[in-house]
């Protein structure tokens, strides 16, 4: 997670596994009630763990 944070300027809420049954979509839905909720919440792929990442843009103070 240090590796995305850095590299991104990112804050990784929760992570998904990308073998989700075919329809679901966790990691979208998690995200989805994050933006609800009052936060710049965003998906990205991380391709080295083949997982979801919610993330939210990290505070200065991270």
């Amino acid at each position: 997670m240090l590796e995305v944070s850095s590299a991104m300027g990112a804050k990784v809420l929760e992570r998904f596994p990308a073998g989700a049954p075919r329809g679901s979509w966790p990691a979208e839905e998690y995200a989805a009630e994050r933006r609800e909720q009052g936060e710049p919440a965003t998906v990205v792929m991380d391709l080295k763990s083949d997982a979801y990442l919610v993330v939210v843009p990290a505070a200065e103070a991270d």
